[in-house]
């Protein structure tokens, strides 16, 4: 099978979509599956890959994210479309993106894959102090409106965790199949736990190694919340040692610098792309700290469980989905003391059988493989059922 997906927030300097694409290609090639990755860029430009290739499309830079680009022209994405002849074709985004790769004329099935609520990411967020999430749902009944006459121009609909399918389907978006996300467990394993690793990272943070290592991983984002995450392990850390290592970058930089500003138990690092040493960092922290409530899965946090490592995330979102109340501690989102208290409630248990109970889960973490059989298998029996006889390849 052949898939082209229009992907349009796939971007070598990307976050959560740039790391399951790159996953996917591999997946796909392993099954047997040939995907192109349709994406906008600077340049038109092929970017071979096992089993398919980025086809880069010349588009516009977003004015808001240097990080990424807008596709503009659909004949531009029609002409590669054409070329490529996919068997089926996957939209990753609700916008300008979607709506080209539902009116391109060829022959082949649609999937919309939704990756965002950017209600929840926005407006909910904005609105937190005067409006419940429910109410402000409502006050944007419009994008619900619009979202539904998009889902209807695809055969199908796809979500990666049971929160955003719950979401849809409560603002009238019916029929989203859920295919929870996995993670490569292969690489995210208690047994890269490293100590000297973790004291390294205590020592970035002024700590020794008898205090708490906690990690935090995400684009520098407003939705992602770091502020409140910073001022809630500060004032966590007036009752217990703890520091905070915070990785990441993004249009949020100033804001999050100037909140770790002076306070040196708190550790800004640069993104890591050398995946292995991600993987060692989650296994050797003593617990990871989520902000956003919008994370429609929450793949770094079931990276960090896969690792052996507790989480606390907020009550909302798809993290909550992964939080296990034997090793995870949630709080009401968006609010820095629920955090820190959270904080203090996970520190509090017994570190022994937390890291044993820990361990034991991690075994249970769902896989990338699982994730990516049950998404080829459906986007299969959809290509089959509108398969052209003797398609050529081109």
């Amino acid at each position: 099978m052949r898939i082209a997906e229009v992907a349009e927030f796939y971007s070598p300097t990307g976050g959560g979509v740039r790391s399951y694409i790159d996953r996917k290609f591999t997946a796909a090639a392993a099954a047997g599956h040939e995907l192109f990755v349709l994406a906008p860029a600077g340049e038109d430009s092929f970017e071979p890959r096992l089993g398919g290739g980025v086809v880069w499309i010349r588009s516009p830079q977003l004015p808001m994210d240097s990080n990424y680009h807008m596709f503009w022209r659909a004949e531009s994405v029609f002409r590669q479309l054409d070329l490529l002849r996919p068997d089926l074709v996957e939209a990753s985004s609700p916008w300008r993106g979607a709506w080209i790769a539902a009116g391109w004329p060829g022959a082949a099935p649609r999937a919309l894959f939704v990756h965002a609520d950017p209600v929840a990411s926005y407006p909910q967020r904005w609105l937190a102090p005067i409006a419940r999430p429910e109410q402000v749902d409502r006050l944007f009944a419009a994008y619900w409106s619009y979202q539904r006459r998009l889902a209807r121009r695809f055969d199908r609909l796809v979500v990666g965790g049971d929160w955003l399918a719950a979401r849809l389907a409560a603002n009238g978006v019916d029929g989203a199949i859920s295919i929870p996300l996995g993670v490569d467990r292969g690489l995210f394993s208690p047994l890269r736990r490293d100590t000297a690793l973790r004291a390294e990272l205590l020592a970035a943070c002024s700590l020794p190694v008898s205090a708490t290592l906690l990690v935090a991983v995400g684009r520098f984002h407003p939705e992602k919340r770091w502020p409140m995450v910073i001022s809630a392990v500060l004032k966590a850390a007036e009752t217990a040692p703890m520091g905070l290592v915070l990785i990441g970058d993004g249009l949020d930089r100033a804001r999050v610098i100037r909140a770790a500003a002076g306070h040196p138990h708190i550790s800004i690092m640069a993104p890591v792309h050398e995946r292995r040493r991600l993987a060692s960092i989650l296994a050797s922290a003593d617990a990871l700290v989520h902000g956003g409530e919008s994370e429609t899965f929450g793949l770094v946090a079931a990276e960090a469980v896969a690792s052996g490592t507790p989480i606390v995330v907020p009550d909302r979102g798809g993290c909550a989905d992964l939080a296990n109340p034997a090793v995870s501690e949630v709080y009401r989102a968006g609010e820095a003391n629920a955090v820190a208290a959270a904080l203090l409630r996970l520190i509090g248990r017994v570190p022994a059988r937390l890291r044993r109970e820990a361990i034991r889960l991690a075994a249970l973490a769902r896989s990338d493989e699982q994730h990516f059989k049950e998404l080829f298998e459906t986007y299969a029996a959809l290509a089959v059922s509108r398969a052209e006889p003797n398609r050529a390849v081109a």
